[in-house]
C-alpha cells in the first residue's frame, strides 16, 4: 500500500474536526423522534406561528401561563379573544422550540389582541337607576354635588364606608358635618375627649335634677341646616367593566342632579278642588286636566282617595335637609268642616268667613330637595290669632251621567249652529246622536221624570228631575215609555228615538240643565 502523502492527511483531520465540532454544538438541538405517527406540532396563535411542539397539551398549558403573566404585568383585566390551531407532521429528526419561547411568543400575540381592558369600577345604585363610576373619588364627588345643590357653606360631606348589615362588600354613603376644630386622633386626646364627655353628661344631668327646664329665646336657637342625607338607599359595589360603561364625573353628575320630569300620584285628600291641588303642585290646572282621563273639566267633581298623575321636574337622587328657621307672618287657620249627610260633595256653602292671624315663629322645617315635607314649631308668639273659615259641606256621593243611547253619529254638538231647519234656534241647547228610529233610549241618571209626552219644537220628549237639581232632556222621540211622576233608575228604557218635531232625520236631542240653563252634556257624561 501506497503510503498517504502528508498534506492529504493533514486534509481529513481537518475535515474531521469540522464534523466533531458540528456534532457538538448542533447536534444537542436535534433529538430522534419516535415514528408513531404525527410526532410535531406547529403551533399558531390567532393565526400567527409560535412555535414547534411534541404534544398539542402543551400549547394549552402554555397559552394560560401566556394570560397569566399578560395579566400579572397589568393592573387591570386584559381580555383576547384566543384561537389555537394545530399543524402535525412526522419526522425521524427535528427541532423543537423551548417551552419558555413559545410562551413569549404567546404573550406578544396576547398584547397585540387584545380587544378591551377591564377596568376597575364603581357601580351607584339609587333606588332601580345605576350607573358607573371611576372610583370611590368620583363617587364622594358626585355625591358632594348633589348636597352643594341645596347647601351654601355649611359643610355638610358624604363619607362612604361599608353597611355591616350586608353579607356582600357593599359602601354606602354617611353624611356629616364638617368639623370646625382639628381632633387630636392620638390615644391622649381619644380619652381625654372621653372624659370631657363622660364628665359633660354627668354634670348635664345634675344639673337637670336640680334646675328647672328654662324656655329658649329665640336667639338660643341656631339657624340654617342643621342635618342632611339622602332620601334613597345608596348602595356602590366594586366591580370590573369595560372602559365604555364607565361614567366621567361630569356627565354623572348632570344626570343624577338635574330636575327631570317624574310622574308621581297625588291622593285627593278631603276638602281639596283641582286649583287648590294645581297651587300645591305648583302645575296649571290644564296641565293636570290633559295628564288625567278621570277628569274631564274644571268642573269635574273629586274622590276622597282618587289619584291623581302629577308631573313635577324632580332630580334622580333626592336629599332631604332639615333646616331651623325664623320668621314673623301672617298665618290661616285651617279650615273647619261641618259635613252635612243630607247634601251632595259638591254642595257647599261658607258659615263663615277667615280672617288672617299674624305670629313669629322658629321652625323646623324638613325639606325633600326643594319641596317642604314636614314643619314642627320649636317656638311660636302668636300676636294676634287667626279666625279660621267654616265650610259647611256634602258628604253624598252626587249621580252620574251616562250616554242616553248606544252608538249613534254624533251629527249636531253644544252651541252656535249654521242654517239650522226652518223653525230650530240657531243656538243648539244640546247634542244630537244619529240613529235609526225605534233606537232604545236610556235614563242618563236616576230621577223622577217629570214630563212624558208631545212638546212642541221636540216631538215626543221625556223630562227627567235628578237629586242633584239637574235636569235631563230627551226629544224627537218616536214612543214614550214613562210616564210623568215616575221614578227610574239609571240606564232604564225610557222611550224610543224618533223623527218628531221639528227635525231633519231621525236622531236623539239630548239636554242637561244646571240651574235651569242648558249645559254642555259631552261635559258631564261618564
Amino acid at each position: 500500500m501506497k503510503p498517504r502523502s502528508p498534506k492529504k492527511q493533514l486534509a481529513r483531520m481537518k475535515y474531521g474536526f469540522i464534523v466533531i465540532l458540528f456534532c457538538a454544538v448542533l447536534l444537542p438541538s436535534y433529538r430522534r423522534l419516535e415514528r408513531s405517527g404525527d410526532n410535531t406540532y406547529d403551533i399558531s396563535l390567532n393565526g400567527t406561528y409560535v412555535g414547534r411542539l411534541g404534544d398539542p397539551a402543551a400549547a394549552e398549558d402554555c397559552l394560560r401561563e401566556a394570560r397569566r403573566r399578560v395579566n400579572a404585568d397589568s393592573d387591570e383585566i386584559v381580555l383576547t379573544d384566543t384561537e389555537l390551531t394545530y399543524e402535525s407532521g412526522e419526522e425521524l429528526y427535528g427541532t423543537l422550540t423551548g417551552t419558555e419561547d413559545v410562551i413569549r411568543a404567546m404573550c406578544d400575540v396576547l398584547m397585540r389582541d387584545s380587544r378591551e381592558t377591564m377596568e376597575r369600577a364603581y357601580t351607584v345604585k339609587i333606588g332601580q337607576y345605576s350607573f358607573n363610576l371611576g372610583s370611590t373619588d368620583e363617587v364622594t364627588s358626585l355625591l358632594q354635588a348633589a348636597l352643594d345643590k341645596y347647601q351654601d357653606d355649611e359643610g355638610y360631606t358624604p363619607v362612604l364606608g361599608y353597611d355591616n348589615n350586608r353579607e356582600l362588600a357593599v359602601l354606602t354613603p354617611t353624611v356629616y358635618a364638617e368639623e370646625t376644630e382639628e381632633e387630636d386622633d392620638s390615644l391622649r386626646g381619644i380619652l381625654d375627649r372621653e372624659a370631657r364627655s363622660g364628665i359633660s353628661s354627668y354634670l348635664g344631668e345634675v344639673f337637670a335634677a336640680i334646675e328647672p327646664a328654662v324656655e329658649k329665646d329665640f336667639d338660643d336657637y341656631e339657624q340654617g341646616i342643621t342635618d342632611m342625607g339622602f332620601k334613597d338607599y345608596i348602595e356602590v359595589v366594586e366591580c370590573y367593566l369595560p372602559g365604555s360603561d364607565i361614567s366621567s364625573l361630569e356627565s354623572a353628575i348632570e344626570e343624577v342632579t338635574k330636575d327631570k320630569a317624574t310622574p308621581t300620584i297625588y291622593e285627593v285628600k278631603s276638602g281639596d278642588t283641582l286649583s287648590e291641588i294645581s297651587e300645591k303642585v305648583n302645575i296649571p290646572m290644564d296641565d293636570i286636566i290633559a295628564m288625567n282621563d278621570s277628569i274631564q273639566n274644571e268642573f269635574s267633581v273629586l274622590q276622597i282617595g282618587q289619584e291623581l298623575t302629577i308631573t313635577i321636574p324632580k332630580p334622580k337622587l333626592a336629599v332631604t335637609r332639615i333646616e331651623q328657621r325664623y320668621y314673623e307672618e301672617d298665618y290661616e287657620a285651617e279650615v273647619i268642616y261641618v259635613d252635612n249627610d243630607e247634601w251632595y260633595t259638591t254642595d257647599m256653602k261658607t258659615l263663615q268667613e277667615p280672617s288672617a292671624g299674624h305670629h313669629n315663629v322658629m321652625a323646623q322645617v324638613t325639606y325633600i330637595n326643594d319641596d317642604e315635607a314636614a314643619v314642627e314649631y320649636l317656638k311660636e308668639e302668636v300676636t294676634y290669632e287667626a279666625v279660621a273659615k267654616i265650610v259647611e259641606r256634602g258628604t253624598k256621593i252626587p249621580p252620574t251621567y251616562i250616554k242616553p243611547i248606544s252608538g249613534g253619529r254624533l251629527s249636531s254638538g253644544f252651541g252656535r249652529r249654521r242654517a239650522p231647519k226652518a223653525g230650530a234656534s240657531s243656538y243648539h241647547k244640546g247634542v244630537d246622536w244619529a240613529t235609526a228610529t225605534g233606537t232604545p233610549v236610556y235614563a242618563s241618571s236616576g230621577g223622577v221624570v217629570a214630563k212624558a209626552g208631545w212638546g212642541r219644537g221636540y216631538g215626543y220628549v221625556v223630562y227627567i228631575n235628578h237629586p242633584d237639581g239637574r235636569q235631563t232632556r230627551y226629544g224627537h222621540l218616536s214612543r214614550v215609555l214613562v210616564s210623568a211622576g215616575q221614578s227610574v233608575s239609571q240606564g232604564q228604557r225610557i222611550a224610543l228615538s224618533g223623527n218628531t218635531g221639528v227635525s231633519t232625520g231621525p236622531h236623539l236631542h239630548f239636554e242637561i240643565l244646571i240651574g235651569g240653563s242648558q249645559v254642555n252634556p259631552l261635559n258631564y257624561l261618564n
